[in-house]
């Protein structure tokens, strides 16, 4: 009996599709079946071709012919393209169980539901990626996002001074009387 065991994979919600991506070094074998509720992947990985198998009946239901996958040596990256576009996916899956193989991709993951509209949809950007790459050769996937590159970076601002008020002295007062001094360091 074939021992399979899951890929580990991570996964990001956008407005009009959703992204997984399968993390398996040295993929061989690639094999994906979108259904309309369900996503079924197998591959052999790594240096011993281990057999991968991943089924996950989907949130909602996707669009079979407008759902597509690019495959590199490290990774498959799929984009689901939604059933209903704008419909929030709360989890990539049905069951509400913890998956150990699946995590949610931060790196990409958007707040689309501010209604911010700004460029195209993420899936068209998908869409013309794959259509100016051919077959499985290395490339190197863009990102997803496209920064702005006129926009502020919070982490540059100046940060006002604090001001300690009585009050504060006053509860540590309180808690060095009361045997809380563990917690506080002169």
């Amino acid at each position: 009996m074939d021992v399979q065991k899951p890929a580990s994979a991570k996964w990001c919600d956008r407005r009009d599709c959703v992204f997984t991506e399968f993390c398996v070094e040295d993929n061989k074998d690639v094999n994906l079946n979108f259904e309309k509720s369900k996503l079924i992947f197998t591959c052999l990985g790594g240096s011993d071709n281990f057999k991968h198998l991943n089924e996950t009946d989907l949130f909602y239901s996707i669009d079979l012919n407008d759902s597509m996958h690019k495959r590199t040596d490290g990774s498959i990256l799929c984009c689901l393209r939604k059933g209903e576009s704008g419909q929030s996916w709360p989890r990539l899956t049905k069951e509400r169980a913890k998956l150990n193989w699946l995590r949610v991709d931060f790196n990409h993951w958007k707040d689309w539901e501010d209604g911010s509209d700004e460029d195209r949809s993420d899936f068209d950007h998908f869409s013309e990626m794959m259509n100016n790459m051919g077959g499985d050769e290395d490339v190197d996937l863009p990102e997803v996002d496209e920064a702005d590159d006129e926009s502020q970076d919070s982490d540059n601002e100046k940060v006002p001074d604090l001001e300690w008020s009585t009050k504060y002295y006053h509860h540590l007062d309180f808690a060095k009387e009361n045997n809380f001094s563990a917690r506080f360091h002169n």
